[in-house]
């Protein structure tokens, strides 16, 4: 076996085509029993945050019908279209427990198998683990309290108040979806939260973000800094503090803005609450770290995931491989013990997830391909 391919996820299938449109060998294995598992899973509102033309994966575009940010259903339906365009078969149900070094490449062993392969590719997910944590006194609210990955939609709790702790892109768009299902929402932040409009000036922001990453960073974050400012506004009167530096700085660290579509209008109007850090979840109630006490029938924990590859990888290999957040380092390694070692789809990008996918798919091919063994 040549190429091991972790994950049928974007990614994954990324990495798929790009071997198939090279007519490399390769093996795709997947802990579920589909292609696209996670975008199957996210609640229902869901749509892209970028632009179709900027989000295909490689020599496959989204089909023309497809609005300009598809929905979580045209994404899975597009991931389903890929893979059968390039004819790629994962092998289902093989959830990774390990990946650990051989004599002359790699061994993968899953809950029911073992494979041997040259190089691997793990694009097993940016998000693959929830991050839950224990709230102080959680465990004595008597309401419903779930992560994001459990929710769908508002329907369950209409006419009820829901704390949403955590406004990341999740967290921001679940206050807007109970919104709309006739729930009171309100949204506990710790820190400052950095916004970007979706669409600036009527048009979609992801294309001037591709434009912009061409010019130095000091050059980027003044005029990131400058749109912000024109179009999102200081929200600190709101609750949401004001940022140190710009979107795109923080993107560079590996932190996400939240890519407002309407929840930063309906936190200006009042109909979703935003306050400070908990302090304290009591019964039926939550405390702030402002010291109000307020009302809640459920929390929803929008608290973000971690990849988990120090669990696969084990102690020694994540030491050499991951930063201190838990991503790899770089897309592969030059040291002999790690060839042959690559990651796709950790990485953050101003011009978007599945736009940084792409790049990232045809650098570990090409460099796969110069160093391919076997001639395809």
């Amino acid at each position: 076996m040549h190429t091991l391919i972790i994950g049928a996820g974007p990614a994954g299938l990324a990495v798929a085509g790009e071997l198939a449109h090279r007519n490399l060998p390769f093996t795709i294995i997947e802990a579920s029993e589909y292609v696209g598992y996670s975008w199957r899973q996210h609640y229902d509102r869901l749509q892209l945050h970028t632009v179709k033309e900027y989000s295909a994966l490689p020599h496959f575009p989204f089909p023309a019908s497809y609005p300009t940010y598809p929905s979580r259903l045209q994404v899975v339906e597009y991931l389903e279209q890929y893979a059968a365009h390039f004819k790629i078969q994962p092998q289902f149900n093989q959830r990774v427990v390990s990946i650990r070094q051989a004599t002359a490449g790699w061994i993968v062993q899953t809950q029911t198998d073992t494979f041997t392969a040259e190089r691997v590719v793990v694009a097993a997910g940016y998000n693959r683990v929830p991050n839950i944590p224990d709230l102080p006194g959680q465990r004595n609210f008597r309401g419903i309290v779930w992560h994001s990955y459990e929710y769908r939609n508002g329907a369950p709790f209409r006419d009820e108040n829901v704390l949403v702790v955590g406004m990341g892109n999740t967290g921001a768009e679940l206050a807007l979806d109970l919104l709309d299902y006739g729930a009171r929402p309100v949204i506990s932040v710790r820190g400052p939260v950095n916004v970007a409009q979706r669409d600036s000036f009527g048009r979609p922001t992801q294309p001037t973000a591709i434009f912009m990453s061409r010019f130095p960073n000091w050059f980027y974050d003044l005029v990131s800094g400058v749109s912000q400012r024109l179009t999102i506004g200081d929200l600190s009167p709101y609750g949401l503090g004001k940022p140190t530096h710009p979107a795109s700085y923080d993107i560079r660290r590996g932190k996400i803005p939240v890519i407002d579509v309407g929840t930063i209008d309906k936190i200006k109007s009042g109909e979703i609450r935003v306050v400070p850090a908990i302090e304290q979840v009591n019964a039926r109630t939550v405390t702030f770290a402002d010291g109000q006490e307020l009302p809640f029938d459920a929390i929803v924990l929008a608290t973000g995931y971690r990849p988990g590859l120090g669990d696969l990888l084990g102690a020694d290999l994540s030491r050499r491989i991951l930063n201190e957040r838990g991503y790899p380092k770089r897309l592969w390694f030059a040291e002999p013990d790690l060839r042959g070692l690559y990651f796709v789809g950790y990485t953050t990008s101003s011009a978007g997830i599945l736009y940084g996918i792409n790049r990232e798919a045809n650098s570990v091919t090409s460099h796969i391909a110069q160093n391919n063994s076997v001639p395809a």
